[in-house]
Order: structure tokens, then sequence, then C-alpha cells
């Protein structure tokens, strides 16, 4: 059994430095692995990275993380990840990394994903360039979630989590207005996950929505937004067979 820590959308500032570090060194007593699923920061800040930086250094579990909008608004998503990495975070964008829990090796791929929406309700490529590169994005972010799936599959991985900050499925977004719905997610994450295959999808990203969802291929979804776990992170267990 592998115990997968989860949560999203912490929006740590200065003013909320060491808020989580007590609730995370909890961590080696009921996980093996935390993910993070983007929203780290408010703004996307160098200082704001520092502060999410101190308060994931030095865990006794390995840290895994994606960037979320709110990570790219100051247009600096580059520094904050090197000083995520710096702390010891494996931060994905387009690709996998394989954790050692044990003698179980867990694979994680990550993305943060894009919006567009949802099968019978999305954009397409047609039109306006912009919107042309629009869904050309989101098809980049899931292109690479897949191939980074396919790869940890190739490498003899015993499971397979898919960390993203948008949703792949419209399920966990119950409770978001439904008209934000394309700015929240796209179906095209999904049909990646659902291709490679995976055990479990981890995203944040919607604050006003629902934990549990599911892939049309049947792969569990969870929405680990902050505010719709209502905690420090919950703690998802995988069969390794």
């Amino acid at each position: 059994m592998i115990r997968v820590a989860a949560v999203g959308d912490i929006h740590m500032g200065p003013e909320s430095q060491g808020l989580l570090r007590p609730a995370f060194d909890t961590l080696p007593e009921c996980a093996d692995l935390l993910l993070l699923a983007g929203d780290l920061t408010r703004h996307g800040t160098p200082e704001e990275a520092r502060v999410v930086a101190q308060e994931v250094r030095g865990l006794a579990v390995p840290v895994v993380a994606v960037l979320g909008n709110h990570d790219h608004h100051d247009e600096q998503p580059e520094k904050v990840a090197a000083l995520l990495e710096d702390a010891g975070v494996r931060v994905l964008e387009g690709e996998g990394t394989v954790v050692e829990c044990g003698d179980t090796r867990v694979g994680v791929a990550g993305t943060k994903g894009f919006g567009g929406g949802f099968v019978g309700r999305s954009a397409g490529e047609f039109g306006e360039p912009l919107m042309k590169e629009f869904v050309r994005y989101s098809r980049r972010c899931a292109d690479g979630l897949r191939t980074a799936l396919e790869e940890l599959d190739r490498q003899g991985c015993a499971t397979r989590v898919a960390l993203t900050h948008f949703s792949p499925v419209a399920d966990t977004l119950a409770g978001e207005p439904p008209e934000i719905y394309p700015f929240l997610g796209t179906y095209l994450l999904a049909e990646a996950i659902d291709t490679a295959g995976a055990d479990l999808s981890v995203h944040g990203h919607a604050h006003a929505g629902t934990e549990h969802g599911m892939t049309a291929g049947g792969v569990r979804v969870r929405n680990v937004a902050q505010p719709v776990i209502r905690r420090a992170f919950n703690v998802y267990h995988l069969n390794v067979d």
C-alpha cells in the first residue's frame, strides 16, 4: 500500500510562513510522499516562492509539485520552480519522476495543464490565432502528461499518479459556476490519463469544486484544492498490485 498525501492552492505569502509546517512534519507517520498541485503562491513572486520553499525544506518524505496559474502571474515561473527545486522539491512540467517508497517505485507525471472545457462544451482549434493557440497550448500540456505517464510505465513503476493543477474532468468542478468550467480544466488531460494509464489523478484550481471524480476510463480523480479538502493535506491509498 502506497500512501499519497496531496494538497493544492495553499497560496502562501510572507505572513503565512510556518502555517503548514507543523502538519507537514507529521507526514512520515501517515504518508510516503507529498504532492503539491499548484497555486503554491499568491502572485508567483520569488518572495512568495521562498516562503513555500521554507515550508517544505528538509521534509522526511519526497515532495513533487506542479505550478499553477497563480505561480505564473508574475511571469517568473522558472524562478519559482528553481527556488522550490533548491529546497528539494521535484517540480514537473510535461515530465515524470520516480519516487522510491521502500521497495516500490512510484511514478508521478505532472503538468500544470490548462483550460478548454469538456466533451460537448469545449473550445476547438478554429477561428482566430489566439483561440487556436489557446487550444494548442492545452493539447501540448496533455501530450506532455501522456508521454510522461507512458515513460514511467516503461520504467516499470508499480503505480503511477497524474499530477496537474487544472482539472481533467468536470466531476470535481461541481459547485463552481458552469460558466467558468472552460477555464478550470480540459477533457484533453483525461484523454491523456486514460490513454497512458494511471492509478490516481490529483489536481487543484477549483476552490468551490468537489473532491471526488473519475475519468471515463475509470481512473480516480481527486480535487485537493485546500478550500475543498479544508485541511493541510489529504492522504490517498494505492494498492501496489
